[in-house]
């Protein structure tokens, strides 16, 4: 029989099997594939809900006047990562187009399902959920001066708002006003309880349900331009590889606990794909197809990183004590 506890054990394998599917769907029926992009954003809704409805948001006061992790999380993402970026595309040199892709998707930390990444790699994801709303509005402010550093003025001016408040609105404001709501009747009654105690079997079986409609909606375009985009991997591996080990660093000189730290982790290595893709696509033809191609090939790179990250976290780069 299925119980949550051996589901959530062998959690890493449901989430294989989804890549996998996900790929097979997106290469032998690129039709569903394009038709299961718009189901992306609603999947890691519902996703987002289901774990938002497990903290217990009382307790998140604490993680707001956490200023030591919010400085190392600020230093780590804005400081460490562009410089990080920027030497890894001097050692891997690419076109503007593959370039323009590179940086939008490296240069903004994930807002999103990094929060359950990082709750499934034992880090502190009341502390992420906490740093969503910095860590939106700074990478809105810096963005364009990334990019008019490393690329000039004329990328700059591409910057639109519009993407990155959508979608912080949709996957995080409104999943988290549902997830209160629910916490809130779920005190009036055990039919209530019983709801609240049904989302818990929620996050692995919706994790694996994102990944499978992600990969799918995205294979094609990757599978179209792999001739392209071929170059990027090692830049992605790379910058997977490197921010774990640096981003441990930064957590014992800042004194960070073991939760706090994995978080940082997490949130420095992880990458916010889903919510650049709608900016890349705005822009000029000549630039949109092959960025876009660039972002969805971090997304399937992260994607197998993230599996890799949420057992070697816990007990190898950042272990208890």
């Amino acid at each position: 029989m299925l119980t949550r506890e051996i589901m959530e054990r062998q959690q890493t394998w449901f989430y294989v099997i989804a890549l996998l599917a996900g790929a097979w769907i997106g290469l032998a029926a690129p039709g569903w594939g394009n038709t299961l992009h718009y189901a992306v954003s609603p999947i890691l809704a519902v996703l987002l809900y289901s774990m938002f409805v497990q903290i217990p948001f009382m307790e998140l006061r604490a993680s707001w006047t956490n200023l030591r992790f919010m400085a190392a999380l600020l230093i780590a993402n804005f400081i460490v990562v562009p410089v990080v970026v920027w030497m890894l595309t001097l050692v891997f040199p690419q076109t503007p187009g593959v370039l323009m892709g590179v940086y939008l998707v490296l240069l903004t930390p994930c807002i999103d399902y990094v929060i359950v990444f990082t709750q499934l790699g034992k880090g502190n994801e009341k502390l992420m959920l906490a740093a969503t709303p910095l860590l939106f509005v700074v990478q809105m402010i810096l963005l364009p001066g990334y990019l008019w550093l490393f690329m000039g003025s004329d990328a700059a001016a591409i910057m639109n708002a519009g993407p990155f408040v959508e979608a912080f609105l949709l996957l995080i404001v409104v999943p988290l006003l549902l997830a209160l709501m629910t916490q809130v009747l779920c005190k009036k009654g055990a039919s209530a309880q019983q709801l609240l105690h049904a989302t818990a079997w929620l996050p692995v079986p919706m994790m694996a349900l994102a990944l499978v409609v992600v990969v799918a909606s995205q294979m094609g375009k990757v599978y179209n331009d792999l001739n392209s985009i071929v170059n990027v991997i090692p830049i992605y591996a790379a910058f997977l590889i490197i921010m774990p080990l640096i981003s441990r660093f930064i957590a014992k000189l800042f004194q960070l606990d073991t939760g706090a730290g994995r978080a940082l982790i997490f949130s420095a290595s992880t990458r916010n794909s889903l919510v650049i893709l709608p900016l890349a696509l705005s822009l000029s033809p000549e630039w949109a197809t092959i960025a876009a191609a660039v972002i969805v090939m971090q997304t399937m790179v992260e994607l197998a990183g993230e599996l890799i990250y949420i057992r070697l976290v816990p007990s190898m780069i950042l272990r208890e004590g």
